[in-house]
């Protein structure tokens, strides 16, 4: 595919963008639906495979048929590619393919590709997707060496291999989706090999690739000028700081506010050691980050855990990266936002960089439109599919931040209610991407009439 067929049709890149995931999810139903696809060589459902395959593109997680058993070796293959095109996206994988066959970038091309990662420059843009690329084939790959470790004497060669790959895959794309059981990550909760690999994917996908190659490249300066550590960490961009000290906040706030939740509840960590309380509360704060793995089922979690768990899954991963939500920087502008002006302040400054209006605007619009978003799909999931309140809304918080955790909802939703799920989840995949260019302005969209101030009473 070359992009500059696009300009043909004229489709900007805020319908180029959805519309990939969108032709992406239909390819993935129908193939899915094939008989060689599933375990028992029946064909699957419509409905079923479109479910199926709208979770994996839009890397979220929610099934309704178990991936492990419903599906056979080829349609778990199917399911790992459309994740892995999820993760990546699909401008990202058709730019690959073109890099990989030697086809030149048009201006169009280059303009959707900064588009699709969500960039403000075009300069070196190349370059930047063939280190994702190679990043993220190699994280996956490590991920994938050590799972192995615990699988194969588990499973054999073949399966544990398989399910190696699989779980490495589906953790650094946060898709919380595997093939190795029933009960998700339950089997593993004391496993320190498998906690631990799970949690650094999920946390490697979720902050960001321009975090990630900022800190290579500052570490590696570092090396070469005998930097200390606190001073390579002070050479960081504001951007990476923003996200490396927000994420650290929220995992270990998540985790502390988990442990006082849940500490005796018998449910969930409430009969663990205190090593075991601390892990599993650690990974319930970062799967909660748009992973969708569990080591507890999340129904037994309490009101006060749900309220927790409502937010860590609205707020979701960093920018330019594999995870969903409106994002921590989205929402750290917010903040911000609300701190400033209660303290009067006239600028919003951030490690001494100061904030654009026109950012501070989009974080506003993206958040607005996200519990907007919310809110009504919650209270159509709940006329067509009547469950408890906490229940419904942590199906469609958890769908619309590409999260994948229920609370046992999912399976036994009707056609109505899975038809709103599968919405709702294309909706949260494509929302951050698609919003950030439906909310930027170019200079022949401005007001060319200048009015007077009127005057509006507010609070």
């Amino acid at each position: 595919m070359h992009f500059s067929t696009f300009k043909e049709i004229k489709l900007s890149p805020v319908q180029i963008i959805p519309g990939s995931f969108l032709l992406t999810i239909i390819i993935g139903t129908f193939l899915l639906m094939l008989p060689v696809c599933s375990a028992t060589g029946e064909a699957t459902p419509f409905l079923t495979a479109l479910f199926t395959a709208t979770t994996s593109v839009c890397v979220t997680g929610l099934v309704v048929v178990d991936t492990y058993m419903h599906w056979s070796f080829v349609g778990q293959l199917i399911i790992l590619i459309l994740v892995q095109i999820g993760g990546l996206g699909m401008i990202a994988v058709a730019s690959m393919l073109m890099m990989l066959t030697g086809r030149k970038f048009s201006l169009t091309d280059r303009m959707l590709l900064r588009d699709a990662f969500n960039l403000n420059s075009e300069s070196r843009l190349l370059s930047f997707l063939a280190a994702v690329l190679k990043g993220t084939f190699l994280v996956e790959g490590i991920g994938a060496l050590l799972y192995s470790i615990a699988f194969i004497p588990e499973f054999g060669v073949k399966k544990g291999l398989w399910s190696a790959i699989f779980n490495a895959v589906s953790a650094f794309c946060n898709a919380g989706m595997d093939v190795i059981g029933p009960n998700s990550m339950a089997n593993y909760r004391n496993n320190p090999l498998v906690m631990a690999v799970t949690m650094l994917l999920i946390v490697m996908g979720g902050i960001g690739f321009v975090v990630w190659f900022d800190v290579i490249d500052k570490s590696r300066e570092g090396v070469k000028k005998g930097f200390s550590p606190l001073k390579v960490i002070g050479r960081l961009s504001e951007h990476a700081k923003l996200v490396l000290s927000f994420s650290l906040a929220l995992i270990l706030g998540g985790m502390v506010l988990f442990m006082i939740t849940e500490y005796n509840n018998p449910g969930t960590i409430g009969e663990m050691s205190i090593g075991g309380k601390l892990t599993n509360s650690l990974f319930q704060s970062i799967t909660l980050r748009t992973a969708g793995f569990t080591t507890f089922p999340q129904e037994n979690l309490t009101v006060a855990s749900c309220l927790v768990s409502y937010i860590l899954m609205f707020i979701g991963g960093s920018p330019i990266g594999t995870a969903g939500g409106v994002k921590t920087v989205t929402m750290f502008l917010l903040i911000m936002n609300l701190r400033t002006y209660v303290s009067h302040q006239d600028e919003k400054v951030i490690f001494k960089r100061r904030v654009s209006e026109e950012s501070m605007r989009k974080a506003s619009a993206v958040v607005f439109v996200g519990v907007v978003a919310v809110f009504i799909l919650t209270i159509i999931l709940s006329i067509v599919n009547p469950v408890p309140m906490e229940d419904a809304l942590f199906e469609i918080v958890s769908a619309c931040g590409t999260v994948g955790l229920s609370r046992g909802l999912t399976s036994s939703l009707g056609t109505a209610g899975q038809i709103v799920v599968i919405i709702s989840m294309y909706l949260g995949r494509i929302g951050p991407i698609s919003l950030v260019a439906l909310f930027s302005r170019s200079k022949e969209h401005n007001n060319l009439i200048n009015y007077s101030e009127g005057i509006f009473y507010v609070g």
